[in-house]
Parts: C-alpha cells; sequence; structure tokens
C-alpha cells in the first residue's frame, strides 16, 4: 500500500448504516455529554497568538507584533513588520494548533466513552508510569486511557472485551503465554498520524514495552484514515495494535469505529456525523480568526 494510502474498506456504504443498528449502542443523549469534550479545546484555537521568539505565554498581539519589528533595524528594512505577515505566522501556528486540540478533545471523549462503556472509575481509567533519567531525576509518563479486565463488572462486557483483547494479540503474534497473562489494555489516542519524528516513534514503542512488562496490551486508536505506513507497519510489527479511522471494514482489530462500535456499544462515527455542522461552524470560526491578522 502507498504511503499516506486508506486500508482497504474505507469507502462509506450502507453498512455503516446497518452496524449503527446493533443490539447495545447507546443512545443519542450521549452526544450532550462528549460533544463539549471536543469544542472546549478547539474554541482555544481561535486565540492563538504566536510568540516570535519572545517566550511569552500568550503571544504577542499585532500591536506588539509591530513594535517589535519596527524596532529591529534589519527587519523593518525588509517591512516585515506588515500585519499580512504577523496573519501568516499567526495561521501557520494556529494549524498546528488546531490539529493539536482536535486530538485532546478525541482523547477526552475516547476517554469517556471507555469509562461509560465499561464501567470504570476516572481512576481506573488512567495509567502512567515513573522513568529515571539520565540525571537521576523522576518523570512521570501517560497514555490516554487503561481498561481493566476485573474492574469491568458487567460480565458480557467483560467478556466482549476480553475476547477481542486476544484475538488482537494473537493477530500481532504475541506469545499465548504472554497473552493469557495480560490483565487489560492501555490506549493512544491520535487525531492523525503523519509525522515521522523518530523521537515520538521511540516514545511509544517505549511506552508499549512497558506496558507489556505491566501487563497491558498497547493499542494506539488514530481517529483519521490518515497513518503514514511506514509508521503502521513498524508499530504493528513492535506488537502494537493500531485501530485507524477507516469505516467499512467491519473489523475491530484494525478500524477505530469498528472498534468502538462493536466492543464499547457506542457508535463513534455516527456520533461525529450527526454533529458535523456544528463541527464545521466551529472549524470556520477559528480558521477565520486565525486568517486575520486584526485580534479575536
Amino acid at each position: 500500500m502507498a504511503k499516506g494510502a486508506r486500508e482497504p474498506g474505507s469507502k462509506r456504504d450502507s453498512d455503516l448504516v446497518a452496524r449503527r443498528n446493533l443490539a447495545g449502542a447507546r443512545p443519542l443523549s450521549d452526544d450532550a455529554k462528549y460533544l463539549p469534550l471536543i469544542l472546549e479545546p478547539l474554541r482555544m484555537c481561535a486565540n492563538y497568538k504566536p510568540r516570535f521568539g519572545q517566550g511569552r505565554a500568550a503571544g504577542l498581539t499585532l500591536e506588539q507584533f509591530r513594535d517589535l519589528y519596527r524596532n529591529d533595524a534589519f527587519y523593518s528594512w525588509f517591512g516585515l513588520d506588515n500585519p499580512l505577515l504577523y496573519a501568516a505566522h499567526k495561521a501557520a501556528g494556529g494549524m498546528t494548533s488546531i490539529y493539536r486540540q482536535i486530538g485532546i478533545g478525541c482523547e477526552r471523549v475516547f476517554r469517556s466513552i471507555l469509562q461509560d462503556s465499561l464501567g470504570l472509575s476516572s481512576e481506573s481509567v488512567a495509567w502512567s508510569y515513573e522513568v529515571t533519567r539520565e540525571s537521576g531525576t523522576r518523570r512521570t509518563l501517560s497514555l490516554d486511557g487503561r481498561a481493566l479486565l476485573a474492574e469491568i463488572k458487567d460480565a458480557p462486557v467483560r467478556r466482549r472485551f476480553h475476547d477481542w483483547m486476544k484475538k488482537a494479540a494473537g493477530g500481532l503474534g504475541v506469545d499465548k503465554r504472554v497473552s493469557s497473562a495480560l490483565a487489560g489494555s492501555v490506549f493512544e489516542v491520535r487525531q492523525g498520524y503523519k509525522s515521522k519524528d523518530s523521537k515520538r516513534q521511540n516514545a511509544d514503542l517505549s511506552n508499549a514495552a512497558t506496558a507489556y512488562i505491566q501487563g497491558y496490551l498497547p493499542c494506539a486508536v488514530i481517529l483519521s484514515s490518515q497513518i503514514d505506513t511506514d509508521i503502521l507497519t513498524r508499530y504493528r510489527a513492535e506488537r502494537w495494535v493500531v485501530l485507524t479511522g477507516v469505516i467499512g471494514l467491519k473489523d475491530p482489530l484494525r478500524s477505530t469505529y469498528d472498534f468502538t462500535q462493536e466492543v464499547l456499544g457506542f457508535d463513534l462515527a455516527g456520533f461525529f456525523e450527526r454533529n458535523q455542522q456544528v463541527l464545521h461552524q466551529e472549524i470556520d470560526g477559528v480558521l477565520r480568526a486565525l486568517l486575520s491578522p486584526e485580534a479575536s
């Protein structure tokens, strides 16, 4: 499969409608709980201001930017105090902020779905561990969600989740002696994964190793279908379960939306589709604010 290509089955079709009628799917009333988890971080993007290397947490206003560049002889010779340059910086940084905040919102939604669907406490659904730096200081690392089999009280739900774990581990070639000892699964949630940042990859692979040591099956949950093929191959080779945002696969071992539908009993694709008009409006407002040099 070429880089950036979608996995087979990504085309929308009538199967999506059929899947939404599966028994156990939760009601639309959950939208009122989950939608604000997406919108709150997204709205922060409209207030993004570039820092221009000044280290200010809030960034510079247009007026502060123009003062900074006017007082720099070299930049002033080129006329770089132009408000359009400020708008360009604002837009460039803001685009990164949009992707980041969408990812944060999706992480919150997924963790909340995990908690509600499996009947877990907020403490149980969190997972972190400490590592020691070369300097001797301690650092805490965490993933975005955890599901402990022993804490899923509903027997059919626990059995369904455990069956998914066993199939996912078997598909990765995890030794049965290891998979049979797994106490649950931990999740890392991303809106997409197109970057080839080696530092991030190495950190993820280290997280996976720690997860297995502590008795968890590591799972990367990608909400979009956009993940670099090399990364996808590498992660699966390192025994990460990787779910991607493809529609119509009918495979909870590979599709984020099939997993949430068939294993967690929540129609996440339907949630996004029902609320796409609101999401479109929010993004449009954020983009308009970012593309204007004036303060939002």
